[in-house]
């Protein structure tokens, strides 16, 4: 089954900070876009970021300078690195890769950020 696996979720305190993984399986990931949202409880899906083929990563104006997305194309996978994370950030965070073709959500993991 081709598909996304988020993992790197979990609780962290305000001002710590996170990395999360994106692998993809059975397709390859490094011919694809990829994109990281969030959704926050009650809020609409959102998006943070996201890196092309060639590796360059653009994001929204609120995580500029905290959020950083990387690729490891050896590795099958993209990475969001979270540094400085505050309560807002609090969400379940997905990735998304598309290309022009099919296109593939995963599932989510959940980031929480509380003292």
């Amino acid at each position: 089954q081709l598909q996304l696996v988020e993992s790197g979720g979990g609780l962290v305190q305000p001002g710590g900070s996170l990395r999360l993984s994106c692998a993809a399986s059975r397709f390859t990931l490094e011919y694809y876009s990829v994109a990281w949202f969030r959704q926050a409880p009650g809020k609409e899906r959102e998006g943070v970021g996201c890196i092309t083929k060639g590796g360059v990563p653009t994001y929204v104006n609120s995580v500029k300078g905290l959020f950083t997305i990387s690729r490891d194309n050896s590795m099958n996978m993209v990475f969001l690195q979270m540094n400085n994370l505050k309560s807002e950030d609090t969400g379940v965070y997905y990735c998304y890769a598309l290309n022009g073709g099919p296109e593939y959500w995963g599932q989510g993991t959940q980031v929480t950020v509380a003292s």
